[in-house]
């Protein structure tokens, strides 16, 4: 159905979408979803609260600013990051307690999720102050739209302990998972992650998305190996989205490796081999030797004629 429309003479507010009479004095916690990369991905629902509220809570103040002075909003604005939830988040309370209306904002995305804000908000339930959330990007989420892995289900893991043995523990726990595992992680750790990764879950498909969103988005996919063999020596950089194929359920036949074929082509336009070379770093990046590999790039080669 249509949406209703607006008289050009009503003035927007914060009625939205509980009425005054439900709250009382106590002001609004709203939870805005903001852009990952690309300013433009911000909804206009949110650039009218940001306009509307009393203060924005943001975990970086500079970073935030240079959004809102895109859009030209002069709303004041609060830090609120890790370092001082255990404080601040009973100091906002307090305000939203005495009326105003505040808008939590972290770096990119939606707050909460792998972001500060979480005290907040819990904080906020426990003193009956309504929390509304305005929905906006998330690079999970994009990043699995693009991916090309089955999203019919899905396991949401953020980022899993820096260290080496917590890390291969989670891991280790998600082995069975019949559905897409979806992390975040850093550059300076997605080598010995994806080492672990194939060590404990095997040689699954995955997706590296690399910066979604902005000048440099790159989805990089393949199995584990391949990937390994693909970021070898580069210099890595930029936010990571990884997303690894489920595990096989029981009695279900899935391919261990993606064609050779367009691996070798892959090989060879990103790091200007020729097919020789190409083949040689793919039967390594395989495991296998360079003459079976050649034996399944002749197999393809001939069913596809």
């Amino acid at each position: 159905m249509p949406m209703p429309r607006t008289s050009a003479s009503a003035k927007p507010d914060l009625m939205d979408p509980l009425e005054d009479s439900t709250n009382g004095s106590k002001g609004k916690l709203f939870v805005v979803g903001t852009p990952i990369g690309n300013l433009e991905d911000i909804t206009l629902r949110a650039i009218r609260i940001l306009k509307e509220v009393d203060l924005i809570a943001c975990e970086d103040t500079r970073r935030t600013q240079q959004l809102l002075n895109h859009y030209q909003i002069h709303t004041p604005t609060l830090s609120y990051h890790e370092h001082n939830e255990m404080t601040r988040a009973p100091e906002l309370v307090i305000k939203l307690a005495e009326g105003e209306n505040i808008a939590l904002v972290s770096d990119a995305g939606m707050p909460v999720v792998s972001d500060p804000g979480f005290r907040l908000v819990h904080l906020a339930v426990r003193h009956a102050i309504p929390v509304i959330p305005v929905p906006g990007a998330s690079a999970f989420v994009a990043a699995l739209a693009a991916s090309g892995l089955p999203v019919d289900k899905f396991r949401f893991l953020g980022f899993l302990p820096a260290k080496k043995a917590a890390r291969r523990r989670a891991l280790e726990e998600n082995k069975t998972a019949t559905k897409t595992l979806v992390f975040y992680e850093a550059p300076h750790r997605i080598l010995e992650m994806l080492r672990d990764l194939r060590d404990i879950l095997g040689e699954r498909e995955v997706v590296l998305a690399r910066e979604v969103t902005k000048v440099h988005e790159e989805f990089w996919r393949g199995t584990v190996s391949v990937l390994l063999e693909r970021l070898k020596g580069k210099a890595i950089k930029g936010e990571i989205t990884l997303l690894v194929g489920a595990a096989a359920e029981a009695g279900e036949d899935r391919p261990a490796e993606s064609p050779i074929r367009a691996e070798i082509q892959t090989l060879m336009a990103e790091r200007g081999l020729d097919e020789r070379a190409a083949l040689k770093a793919a039967a390594k990046a395989r495991g296998i030797s360079r003459s079976q590999a050649y034996r399944l790039l002749q197999g393809e080669k001939t069913k596809q004629g």
